[in-house]
């Protein structure tokens, strides 16, 4: 017992013995403490370097699904892989990454709507970690979801008489005819995007091709007024129309109704001006872009007339019928544009114009909630002039409103229209 004690006593002043030297000690423990010190310093700095490598990856990744969603409809799965590498390739700041395999993944998730994703995994060579990790891995994934619906679009365009001033009717043409390039580079297959042109003043020009239907009023016609003298009777009225209808009685006016009974008849009258035909829904290029270079500002304001036969454009029924039935991968869409307030429609109850502005608001406003309640989108654009509130209001939401202060700012403004209805987004 007392040997125990002895050497435990023993023990205790060698151990403070040691703790007290001023001599090498340190020395050694400071050598031995920087080991763990310099490797983690290091390590840190392969980490930063191999976060900084995905960080690019991942702009690269970025960049080259959205390229690839433009093409990706049209090409097969060993060509989409070809191309995913290659664009990546092209777009990554940091050519040593190691071992780099890229996977595409291209669905439809549902009708009308896709889904691209490019996962890219690789490695890095590391430096001190190398002792026992010679490659760190990254490794990261964009996706890209589009929706690529077939679309039915009417431009409901004023051509009054305003429409002269400030260069609007320079600008609208050239901001239509933007669009109509955006959307044609859009178009995957001839069907998947068709478009109609309603110019409007206070009636529309539907043309005279259509006469032979039972749809119109031809009452106000007046053989026996404007055209006494000049052969026209209520048997050959056709051969004095011009092709220009304007408002059905209300509340006909403001509803797409077909034209099968007196009241929903379309009352045609003698002058169209210089008021430019309309074109329904197509997808001749060429022609579309035509009839914006024909336009000729002229005449009063009637947005009524302007938006509901751009609704007529897209249902299925008279008096138009190139639209398509409803379905999950169809939008249908109205552009409306205008610089005024209302000024003229007709009571055609009476046979009398309708001059307040305020009265004319209600059928606008009428109008635009049955487009609407009909699923039907709106965008509403105002250029300079016209009432804000109406048109506000008149859109599908606040967003879809464009206020338009300068003529030149048209085309920027169509030129996002566009790009919203074609309709690409990064998800992440």
């Amino acid at each position: 017992m007392i040997k125990a004690v002895r050497f435990c006593e023993s023990l205790r002043r060698l151990v403070a013995d040691f703790r007290g030297a001023r001599n090498g000690n340190v020395a050694i423990m400071f050598g031995l403490a920087i080991i763990p010190l310099v490797g983690a310093v290091g390590v840190a700095l392969d980490y930063s370097r191999a976060s900084n490598t995905r960080t690019g990856l991942q702009a690269a990744l970025d960049a080259a699904a959205l390229i690839l969603s433009k093409e990706a409809q049209g090409l097969t799965e060993a060509q989409l892989l070809a191309r995913a590498e290659s664009v990546v390739k092209a777009n990554l700041p940091n050519p040593n990454i190691k071992d780099l395999v890229i996977t595409p993944n291209f669905t439809s998730p549902q009708l009308g709507s896709f889904k691209l994703t490019l996962s890219a995994t690789g490695t890095v060579d590391t430096t001190v970690a190398g002792l026992w990790q010679p490659t760190m891995g990254v490794g990261t994934t964009s996706e890209v979801v589009w929706g690529m619906k077939r679309l039915e679009l009417a431009l409901a365009l004023d051509n009054t008489g305003s429409m002269r001033s400030s260069n609007k009717m320079t600008e609208l043409k050239k901001a239509a005819k933007n669009l109509l390039t955006t959307l044609q580079k859009a178009a995957k297959k001839p069907d998947d995007i068709k478009i109609a042109i309603i110019p409007f003043d206070t009636g529309v020009n539907i043309g005279t091709s259509y006469k032979n239907n039972d749809w119109f009023d031809y009452d106000q016609l007046d053989c026996n007024g404007n055209q006494s003298g000049k052969g026209c009777n209520a048997n050959n009225w056709k051969d004095y129309w011009a092709g220009c209808v304007r408002d059905r009685t209300y509340p006909y006016d403001t509803q797409d109704n077909p034209p099968n009974s007196t009241d929903t008849k379309f009352p045609v009258v003698p002058d169209c001006g210089s008021l430019t035909k309309m074109l329904p829904l197509s997808n001749d290029w060429a022609a579309l872009n035509s009839k914006i270079d024909q336009m000729q500002p002229n005449g009063m304001t009637n947005v009524t007339i302007g938006l509901v036969w751009g609704w007529h454009a897209l249902t299925t029924g008279a008096p138009l019928s190139e639209a398509s039935a409803p379905k999950e991968d169809l939008d249908k869409v109205i552009i409306l544009l205008t610089d005024g307030d209302n000024t003229e429609s007709w009571k055609n109850s009476n046979n009398t114009k309708q001059t307040s502005s305020s009265e004319i608001n209600k059928r606008t406003k009428l109008t635009c909630q049955n487009v609407k309640d009909a699923n039907i989108k709106i965008y509403a654009v105002r250029v300079i002039d016209g009432n804000a509130s109406l048109l506000r209001e008149c859109a599908t939401n606040s967003t879809m409103y464009y206020d338009v202060q300068n003529a030149d700012q048209l085309s920027a403004v169509f030129s996002a229209i566009a790009q919203n209805l074609a309709n690409l987004r990064l998800s992440k």
